[in-house]
This record gives structure tokens, sequence and C-alpha cells, in this order.
């Protein structure tokens, strides 16, 4: 990986956060959402958990094109697999949900090969 600027290093860790956060935001509107008719799926969109994981994904996106304009995609898209450790750590500490020790040796296992990858 090449030598980039704060802005874009926070970014390649900032995008990963924020789709982890709209994760934890659309778990929660799941918890809310009627049933699949028309008025109850129609109520979705007025529901403020479904509107912030929105939001947050729109900005998160709007990072992740301004990271794309310093940052090949091969080096740029690895830093996603953060998804994989952070959706799990929100979920523990927002929703109470449990983790295992396969879960720390895999979230350790993916941040050892984005080291391997952009190191």
């Amino acid at each position: 990986m090449g030598v980039y600027s704060f802005p874009v290093l926070a970014g390649l860790v900032l995008t990963p956060l924020l789709i982890s956060a709209g994760q934890v935001l659309f778990k929660l509107t799941s918890a809310r959402a009627g049933g699949t008719d028309v008025p109850s799926v129609l109520a979705l969109f007025a529901d403020p958990y479904l509107i912030a994981a929105f939001a947050i994904y729109g900005f998160g996106t709007i990072v992740w094109i301004y990271v794309l304009k310093s940052v090949p995609l091969t080096v740029a898209y690895p830093f996603m697999a953060l998804t994989f450790c952070a959706v799990p750590l929100l979920a523990w500490s927002l929703l109470g949900e449990q983790l295992s020790l396969r879960y720390g040796l895999g979230a350790a296992l993916i941040i050892a090969g984005l080291l391997v990858v952009n190191g």
C-alpha cells in the first residue's frame, strides 16, 4: 500500500464502520417491521432507524467515492472486510448478541489478511 494522507486512511476505515452501523440499524428496523403487506412495507419508509441507516449508507458511499479517487480499488476494497469484524462487535455491544472464540479467531484472521494484502 502506498503512502496516503490521513483523510484517505480515515476514509478507508470509516466507510466499513459506517456500513456496519447501518447493518445494526437494519436489524433494529427488522424488530419493528410489520408484515409483508403493502401498508406494513410502506410504513418502513417512515421508520427512524431505516431513515438513519439510509443516511449513514449514503454518507459512507460518498466517503468511499472520495477514497477511490486516491486509492486503487484493489487496495481499498479489502478494507470492506472490516465489516465482518465490526458488525458482530456492534451487535454484541448494542444488541446483546453473543460472540464466540471462533468469531475472535476469524476477526484476527481478517485483520491479518488485510495486513498481508496491504502490507
